[in-house]
């Protein structure tokens, strides 16, 4: 089993006050800035929960698929992944409802080997399988 971490630190109110994230695992980043606003309006700069998990999703698909091409005998020379969350007010309140996932990739692969690599990548990295949202997926080659 492997385990990683990260911490947070807030002070104040949700709508006035802020905070801070770190990677304690890897100490690669942090703190970084976290508040309100960068959720709800403009990031100026500051990140927000929902693009880390845009950014942990975007990661974890494009090595998802690297192994996936691999796997079949078509490494990828590059894949590029963007990952969009959506938020949104719902009855339960403030909700996850969709990730959009986009790849283009470059490799030694045709592109129903690579649609067919990036559906499985989908169902089989380790985020979209916690994420309880609708996932899209738009892949093509680059």
């Amino acid at each position: 089993m492997v385990m990683r971490s990260a911490s947070a630190v807030w002070e104040g109110e949700l709508f006035t006050g802020k905070g801070n994230v770190s990677f304690d695992s890897s100490n690669a980043a942090g703190p970084l800035d976290v508040n309100w606003p960068a959720r709800a309006e403009n990031p100026n700069g500051v990140t927000s929960p929902e693009e880390l998990i845009a950014a942990a999703h975007a990661t974890c698909y494009s090595m998802s698929l690297a192994n996936g091409l691999a796997k079949v005998g078509t490494p990828a020379d590059r894949l590029e992944t963007t990952a969009n969350v959506h938020i949104e007010k719902t009855d339960a309140g403030f909700t996850i409802t969709r990730v959009e996932l986009k790849v283009r990739g470059t490799g030694g692969f045709d592109e129903a080997t690579f649609t067919e690599a990036a559906n499985t990548a989908k169902a089989a990295c380790p985020v979209s399988r916690v994420l309880n949202a609708e996932i899209t997926l738009d892949a093509a080659l680059a």
